[in-house]
């Protein structure tokens, strides 16, 4: 058992796996759970740092499951697919977190949260921007 776990883990450095990790939550737990039984009250996506509220926000999630989906099984199977574009998704974050934090007031945490919460995501971003040669397909069980 021991072994077929570091198997499936030896493709990516720990950081990667990390983020494998957080995809397959999203996919498996959060993103079911936000769609399916989260109140209309607390209807809330998040995309370029700009937050969307009730019907749009609904309308947008089907979306963010896709992405985490595809980060699950692109990550999973170490698919050349996923350079550039889990950079360029990363990247994404790393903008929302500033425009967020620059924006929402109360939400966000002002210029200085904007600053270190950028510098925070924008490590995984240059991280998978420099792993092209690490996305090739694994026979990962």
């Amino acid at each position: 058992m021991i072994n077929k776990i570091k198997a499936l883990l030896q493709p990516r450095p720990w950081w990667m796996n990390l983020i494998w990790f957080f995809c397959l939550y999203m996919t498996f737990i959060y993103m079911p759970f936000d769609i399916f039984t989260k109140p209309f009250e607390r209807w809330e996506e998040i995309w370029f740092g700009f937050t969307l509220v009730g019907w749009w926000a609904k309308a947008t999630e089907p979306l963010h499951w896709l992405i985490y989906a595809g980060g699950a099984y692109g990550f999973w199977k170490m698919s050349p697919a996923m350079w550039p574009w889990a950079a360029v998704y990363s990247a994404q974050v790393t903008i929302a977190m500033v425009v967020f934090n620059l924006l929402e007031g109360g939400k966000g945490g002002g210029p200085i949260a904007a600053l270190i919460s950028g510098a925070l995501f924008l490590i995984p971003t240059i991280a998978l921007w420099r792993s092209k040669a690490r996305f090739r397909p694994t026979t990962t069980p």
